[in-house]
């Protein structure tokens, strides 16, 4: 008999306690406790309430993530004996080696032609970068954030390119959640959460779609629980049967670990790669059969509705059916759930997004939340599964290439001065300008662009091409190796979130701005993203009418975003009141939708294909592990999915049998644009003819197809095929 998985439990204990060991007790309480926001995914918790605590006030609200994401802040600087190691040596150690040789302690220099970077110092290293910027044309050049930034070096940042004269300005989101903001807007004209973490509390039906917040988003799984524990119920709808998804133990609750779990799904949909809009086209037709539909929210909040239904009535039963690759009997198990929930919530991740049809996926999702009048009003509503704790707020506060008319104007007038009005590029297309040879410098603060981006060897020689990089980051990751090797870059140290020596602000998926203090010291010669953002700007305009001086200040900061980006009026006091708040507008308790209309919109689109074709027969998905963060590895093993190495590939046992090979087996896995080489066979409870590989590894073979909308490449799609090694 099969062992059972379950997520959570005494190992996750366990290893929270020997990472707390290995950081030492007395800096792990300090940095837990303090007034800071949680540095891990975009849940949120900490601030001005304290570590380990949410906006609800409920303690202790931790998890592994945070844990993982302290341990790599406390460690002492990484001796300069490494950079005495070439780069090429360098790009030997795997990321979880990288990631805990230390912390970076000094600015370092790799010049073109150079095969070793080598410590500079502080006045050296910003006068360069004065230098390169100053006599690159703005247009070729490019900045980017990741969601580790504050509001206020994000705002800074962004406000300093289109002073400097491009708009290439861009954001982590287009690689994740970009579909949700464009296929919200479509819909219900906002693109955020329409819940606050309050509304988790009186729901009674939760969807899981395309997300594995047992993995991903841990705290979440304690509201799942607490929906089961209330009599409700949780529909997961993914490919994989996740095992912390089925039955989790809960750390917090004794019961939980002590039963050896808690059951999370009530209803486990595990569909096609790829074939959400037909399962949620199958739900709402099962739901319309039925007449469970409600006809008086529709017809007083929503227009386009009879174009959406001829199309639901008029789709045959066996076209969803073969599309999805799941029972009639099973989606209406899942609208039965539904038509007896009087408050439902939709929670979905990447899964929903890494299509080409991604934004589509998304106008799905709210089309069946408007099918029954879910939202526009408090316990239901719309909730994506934001990954970094800031990629929300990175995008509130302009860090992207075309914004807001409202906010445009706004900042020409308080400023006094004319932006560029050249559409900017997205996050792919600046890689894909650098691979033509049309970026000459970029600024690229935290993540590890060149991890998170598809095609590896495209994106190497990408970045390779861009005669200067200046990035900006706590510690070293791949993306400071790769991409190198006939051009020059320049890493600086900065400041953690917690040891900023003024207060920063960051933006939960809910919407909730925090406080976070700063404070803690410890090293030496590392300096405040805002800080260097400030002194290059004056650097290399010093002649221009803003007085960057002045954006040293976060307050002043804080005041210029709090009078040009609606919603946030109440950071400008912030720092005083200590008043951490809901961005105003968005948490949608009453049916009031900002569109030209101020009706909710259906949206129709017809089932889309894969693909999938004779030579590449498979659907891959690239999947994070329970011991990752984004593209940071903390752990080699998946602890959830039987201790699955990174180099294992997760294959049904249909297919297994299907190409007469066995779990164990080595073999190559091929797409288009790619191929891994040696990498092993492991059974996994998913369709047959889908296939998981561990993301960033398998990016080498995600290719450049991209939503032609929100521009998110096409991550988990790619046809691929096994080949047997010889």
């Amino acid at each position: 008999m099969r062992e059972s998985i379950v997520g959570g439990g005494p190992k996750k204990v366990l290893y929270t306690l020997s990472t707390i060991k290995r950081i030492g007790l007395k800096q792990s309480a300090k940095a837990l406790k303090a007034k800071n926001t949680c540095k891990a995914c975009g849940l949120g918790m900490g601030g001005q309430q304290g570590g380990m605590t949410n906006e609800l006030g409920e303690f202790p609200s931790v998890c592994n993530k945070s844990i993982q994401a302290q341990s790599t802040d406390i460690q002492p600087p990484i001796p300069h004996e490494v950079f005495e190691h070439s780069v090429n040596e360098l790009r030997e150690l795997s990321p979880k080696e990288l990631e805990n040789i230390g912390r970076l302690g000094n600015p370092i220099f790799k010049a073109k032609g150079s095969e070793h970077y080598k410590p500079v110092e502080w006045d050296w290293a910003l006068d360069y970068a004065a230098q390169q910027f100053s006599k690159t044309d703005p247009s070729r050049s490019f900045f980017y954030a990741s969601g580790r930034s504050s509001n206020e070096a994000g705002f800074l940042m962004q406000l300093v390119a289109r002073l400097y004269g491009t708009n290439n300005i861009t954001n982590c989101s287009y690689y994740c959640h970009q579909a949700t903001s464009v296929g919200l807007g479509s819909t219900i004209g906002t693109g955020t959460a329409t819940v606050e973490l309050d509304d988790l509390s009186g729901c009674d039906l939760v969807f899981v779609i395309g997300a594995n917040p047992s993995s991903n988003h841990p705290r979440f799984i304690h509201q799942l629980k607490n929906c089961r524990d209330r009599g409700g119920q949780v529909i997961v709808i993914n490919p994989a049967k996740e095992p912390g998804l089925v039955k989790f133990a809960i750390p917090k609750s004794p019961k939980s670990m002590l039963m050896g779990g808690t059951e999370i799904a009530s209803l486990f949909l595990q569909p096609q790669i790829g074939s959400d809009i037909a399962v949620i086209k199958g739900i709402a037709k099962a739901i319309l059969e039925k007449g469970q539909q409600d006809t008086a929210f529709i017809e007083q909040y929503c227009e386009s509705f009879d174009l959406f239904m001829d199309d639901i009535q008029s789709v045959p039963w066996q076209e969803i059916l073969d599309a999805c690759g799941l029972s009639q009997s099973e989606l209406e198990s899942a609208a039965a759930l539904y038509a007896n929930s009087k408050n439902a919530v939709f929670a979905w991740g990447m899964g929903i997004t890494h299509h080409q049809h991604g934004s589509e996926n998304v106008e799905y999702i709210a089309n069946l939340a408007l099918l029954r009048g879910m939202i526009g009003k408090q316990y239901s509503g719309l909730l994506p599964l934001r990954g970094h704790s800031n990629v929300q707020g990175i995008g509130s506060i302009g860090v992207k290439p075309v914004l807001p008319e409202e906010v445009f104007n706004k900042l020409e007038s308080q400023l006094g001065v004319k932006l560029p009005e050249k559409e900017g590029m997205d996050t792919y297309h600046t890689l894909a300008a650098a691979h033509k040879g049309e970026i000459d410098a970029a600024c690229i603060i935290g993540g590890n662009l060149y991890a998170a981006s598809p095609d590896s060897n495209w994106t190497q020689q990408a970045l390779d091409n861009i005669d200067f990089k200046m990035y900006l980051t706590t510690t070293l990751n791949q993306g400071h190796l790769y991409g190198m090797d006939n051009s020059e870059a320049l890493v600086l140290p900065v400041l953690a979130r917690d040891e900023e020596t003024q207060s920063t602000t960051q933006e939960s998926m809910f919407n909730f701005v925090r406080l976070s203090d700063g404070g803690i010291d410890r090293l030496d010669n590392v300096k405040s993203e805002v800080q260097i953002l400030a002194t290059l700007a004056k650097k290399i305009m010093p002649d221009h009418a803003v007085d960057f001086e002045e954006f040293h200040s976060h307050d002043t900061i804080r005041e210029t975003i709090a009078s040009t980006v609606p919603g946030m009026e109440k950071l400008k006091d912030i720092s005083v009141a200590k008043e951490e708040f809901h961005v105003s507008g968005r948490i949608m308790h009453e049916p009031e939708f900002k569109t030209a209309t101020h009706k909710a919109s259906f949206i129709t689109h017809a089932i889309p294909g894969n693909s999938r074709n004779k030579e590449f027969p498979l659907l891959l998905a690239t999947i994070r592990s329970e011991g990752q963060f984004n593209s940071i590895i903390y752990e080699e093993t998946d602890s959830y999915r039987g201790n699955a190495r990174r180099d294992e590939i997760l294959v049904s046992t249909g297919d297994i049998e299907g190409l007469g090979i066995k779990s164990g087996d080595v073999v190559s896995l091929v797409s288009s644009t790619g191929r891994m080489e040696g990498v092993t066979v492991k059974a996994f409870d998913i369709p047959q003819g889908s296939i998981l590989a561990y993301y960033p590894e398998a990016n080498v073979l995600t290719g450049h197809t991209l939503d032609p909308r929100s521009k998110t490449p096409n991550f988990k799609s790619v046809g691929v095929k096994i080949e047997v090694m010889a």
